[in-house]
């Protein structure tokens, strides 16, 4: 199932580098790593509020190209300010993926769970943009650079000048646990796609 040209960018990061927040991946091997994000001011023309609840996004394996992270912050419908790590990846595919949220509502929690990729065949995409919070797994970069001016990363996206950020060639992360808030990409491919929803008590871990 393919979801083209979804919007585009999580709210601006703003000019003040006070209370953003750097996840720095050490490269010895394999080892626990950050992940993905949002853009940067004025790197894409449309942004949208967050809906003010995050959800969980996990992968057996994910495997990445063309890579950046730096730091910034999500605004919601509210104009509350959420910050959070960011992270671009120019292709990726997610064997086993998983998403998952939960919302409270007049007749109590309501959760939403959505699975692709579990069939041989993993979920793909194209200019993936996470906006995330936490991150657990094992990773693996080829080329690293880390300590990069982040409007200075190797890819299409940047953050803001004077700001900490890391890029490398490729990304691996084995059993990939995310808490997110925003997810984008130019497209995305989910194969065997399955929806339901749920009393919230199903989660993706």
């Amino acid at each position: 199932m393919k979801f083209p040209k979804l919007a585009s960018s999580i709210s601006a990061v703003g000019k003040s580098h006070a209370g953003r927040i750097a996840l720095v991946a050490i490269p010895t091997g394999v080892v626990s790593a950050i992940l993905m994000g949002g853009v940067a001011q004025g790197a894409v023309p449309v942004s949208f509020a967050i809906s003010g609840s995050q959800f969980k996004i996990s992968s057996t394996q994910l495997e990445g190209t063309d890579f950046s992270q730096y730091s910034g912050f999500a605004k919601d419908a509210e104009g509350a300010k959420h910050s959070v790590v960011t992270a671009n990846i120019g292709n990726a595919t997610l064997e086993n993926l998983c998403q998952s949220a939960v919302a409270d509502t007049p007749m109590g929690k309501v959760g939403v769970l959505i699975k692709a990729g579990g069939k041989g065949e993993p979920a793909s995409a194209k200019n993936l943009q996470i906006g995330m919070t936490g991150l657990k797994g094992d990773a693996e970069f080829k080329n690293i650079r880390i300590g990069v001016d982040a409007s200075d990363v190797n890819t299409k996206e940047k953050g803001s000048k004077g700001d900490f950020a890391q890029d490398a060639d490729t990304i691996s992360i084995k059993d990939l646990k995310q808490d997110s808030w925003s997810t984008t990409a130019s497209v995305f491919t989910l194969k065997d796609m399955e929806l339901k929803l749920t009393d919230g008590s199903e989660k993706c871990f």
